[in-house]
């Protein structure tokens, strides 16, 4: 991943910290840094499954 340093390099540093959370690497490298047994990979995907379910249907309703 690169990016451009125009001049200022605290905000180019905002803009690849903002990147890498969009692109969710932040959280997989956290996700990562320790063995995730399968039985609680199994749990927390489906944990992500219905909350993003509960997103989309609070959003279909408003």
């Amino acid at each position: 991943m690169t990016v451009e340093v125009r001049g200022d390099v605290e905000q180019a540093l905002r803009f690849l910290k903002k990147k890498l959370q969009l692109d969710g690497i932040k959280k997989e490298l956290k996700r990562r840094e320790h063995y995730e047994k399968p039985s609680v990979k199994r749990r927390r995907k489906q944990a992500e499954a219905k909350r993003k379910l509960r997103k989309l249907v609070s959003r279909s309703v408003v």
